[in-house]
């Protein structure tokens, strides 16, 4: 009797240890509808110590940490300044001084050279076979120009001629190559150039198509101040005949002449006055390029 009492005893107790289990949620299909991870039982627990995936962010740090990769580079490095490398070129470069209204270049000269304006204003301009002369552009600070002669062009299209004193670097066609071909960054930054002048060439024929005479004079104000640009505006932008800005326009000098009236008693402009007779374009005058 006393056996069969203690049988009974031992099967209740494993019914009752199945049974806590049970109540644990060790059960596959309870945990997979749960949506639970599984748990591991108290006697995997040491075991599942040992297999540990590690998180992603500790994968990173080891990969950090590994002395065989090379750092990365810093994001705020040295700006590359053209100006200083064109100045350890060597031969076929020269520094040129052009004071105000003195002729760079002249259209129908050999293109044998690329030019890089250091500081001053620069106005291209092209003469038809009749004898009307155009303007095309005006270039300030940092502005490459000549560079048809890399392209295989032999005889100046146009003309360059300083409309304030210049600080011009000349660089031989051959020089320039070379330069190109060993400063990547160089390169890059001069075919990026030229890539925004083709733009800006672009904007002044839409320009020249859709838009009055009015906000094509606001533009190139705007421009030759440089609204827009990276930088701080300047305050006042050299001298510009009338005449010269109608060439830019693609208009008659008496278009030009009642516009700019109408921007300086709108307080657009201003009229610096004295020797150099200096204008001065204020960011109000973007309301006449913005106006529907």
């Amino acid at each position: 009797m006393h056996g069969r009492f203690q049988g009974k005893n031992v099967h209740d107790a494993r019914d009752n240890a199945t049974l806590g289990q049970r109540k644990r949620g060790y059960n596959v299909l309870e945990r997979g509808i749960s949506g639970g991870a599984p748990m591991a039982s108290p006697r995997e627990s040491k075991d599942s110590t040992k297999i540990v995936v590690l998180a992603p962010i500790e994968r990173k740090s080891r990969r950090t940490r590994n002395p065989s990769r090379p750092p990365p580079a810093p994001k705020n490095g040295p700006k590359f300044d053209p100006q200083v490398f064109l100045d350890t070129i060597g031969e076929g470069r020269k520094a040129l001084l052009f004071p105000k209204k003195q002729t760079i270049f002249a259209q129908g000269d050999p293109a044998d050279a690329v030019f890089y304006l250091r500081t001053g204003k620069v106005r291209l301009t092209v003469v038809s076979k009749g004898g009307k002369e155009a303007t095309i552009g005006i270039l300030s600070d940092g502005s490459f120009f000549g560079e048809g002669s890399l392209a295989g062009q032999t005889l100046r299209m146009g003309s360059a001629t300083a409309i304030a004193d210049c600080a011009v670097l000349r660089i031989e066609k051959k020089a320039m190559v070379d330069a190109l071909h060993r400063e990547h960054t160089l390169s890059d930054l001069f075919v990026a150039y030229l890539l925004t002048r083709n733009i800006r060439y672009e904007e002044d024929l839409v320009d020249q198509l859709f838009n009055s005479s009015e906000k094509r004079l606001a533009r190139v104000l705007l421009m030759l101040a440089h609204f827009g640009k990276e930088g701080i505006p300047e305050s006042v932008i050299p001298k510009l005949s009338q005449e010269t800005l109608a060439e830019m326009l693609g208009t008659t000098r008496s278009r030009v002449s009642f516009f700019m009236n109408r921007f300086r008693k709108l307080g657009f402009i201003d009229y610096a006055g004295g020797p150099e007779g200096g204008l001065q374009v204020h960011s109000s005058l973007l309301s006449v390029v913005l106006h529907d």
